[in-house]
């Protein structure tokens, strides 16, 4: 019988193990042919050399995710050991470990979330921000557009590649009326903002978040606020661009600096205008997708990431095929 000594430098034992020892049941149940025994910062495993390789490879795995993350759930140490083999002869291959739906990580947020773009015209997506200067993101809700944007963002700001972050919306009344909302203009605005507040939090810690906000390194405010603006290098970010008017969005468009990145996104069958109002969006869909540096991306119920049932709502009103 074979032993490997490991020893944990910079890690928790109570993080990696779980509390009660659960993980540390999770590891045992997936190599029941080894012994393995901890103390404190130290770890001592029992088996043949084929399946103390095998525990090498993946205990390998769950240190750096620990060490990256500073937290390990039950569900990521099945992921990780998820593609973990029963090898018992030695030169037997071990499976590697899929990675993860949606292929490389585009920003890592707090609490181990690994922000990732999970369908092809996510990665699109992706790909596009790196050859062009400005992408209209068109889709059907929850197929991630506004998410992916903001995560390109704030990959670019910890890159520092841009100094801003500027995220922007029309404050158009979705059946509601803005006046009737209490409190100040901002307090009457925030509403329609959130779901950019909330995609900043999977991917920035909340102390910092705060920072960046209080100090407009992230600066979140509805499109009216744009005109007479020049924003350069910075990160800009238009959601709900169905909401807005020609004027509008010819408006935002302008404001582009010489080392700006835009994405644009909308949903074309939720237009919240008024009925005799045109939606910007389809016009600048229409004239502008010829020129360079421009890339428009359409997303489709396909790329739906939400609960299985949203793809089903979309379909049954006609959103999506």
């Amino acid at each position: 019988m074979n032993e490997l000594k490991l020893s944990l430098e910079n890690i928790n034992p109570l993080v990696l193990w779980g509390s009660n020892n659960e993980h540390f049941e999770i590891i045992k149940k997936h190599f029941p042919k080894l012994k393995i025994v901890a103390r404190g910062s130290d770890v001592k495993v029992l088996g043949d050399e084929a399946e103390l390789a095998a525990f090498s490879l993946r205990f390998v795995e769950i240190i750096d995710h620990v060490e990256k993350f500073q937290t390990i759930s039950g569900n990521d140490l099945e992921h990780i050991l998820g593609a973990t083999h029963s090898a018992s002869t030695p030169g037997e291959q071990v499976a590697e470990r899929p990675s993860a739906a949606g292929g490389e990580a585009i920003v890592f947020g707090p609490n181990g979330i690994v922000v990732k773009a999970r369908t092809a015209n996510q990665r699109k997506m992706v790909e596009s921000i790196n050859k062009n200067d400005i992408i209209f993101a068109i889709g059907p809700a929850g197929t991630g557009k506004t998410y992916t944007a903001v995560a390109l963002a704030v990959r670019a700001l910890k890159n520092k590649e841009i100094k801003r972050i500027i995220l922007t919306r029309p404050a158009v009344e979705a059946g509601e009326n803005l006046g009737f909302l209490p409190g100040d203009l901002k307090e009457k605005i925030d509403p329609y903002l959130r779901p950019l507040y909330d995609a900043l939090d999977d991917m920035i810690p909340a102390e910092k978040l705060k920072v960046y906000l209080e100090n407009r390194t992230i600066e979140i405010a509805p499109l009216a606020f744009m005109r007479g603006r020049t924003l350069d290098n910075c990160f800009v970010i238009l959601d709900e661009a169905q909401n807005s008017t020609d004027m509008q969005l010819k408006m935002f468009l302008t404001r582009m600096g010489p080392t700006a990145k835009f994405i644009v996104t909308g949903d074309v069958t939720q237009i919240d205008l008024p009925k005799k109002q045109q939606s910007g969006l389809h016009t600048a869909l229409r004239i502008l997708g010829d020129i360079k540096g421009i890339d428009i991306i359409y997303l489709t119920g396909e790329d739906v990431v939400r609960h299985k049932l949203v793809k089903n709502i979309l379909r049954a009103y006609g959103d999506i095929q």
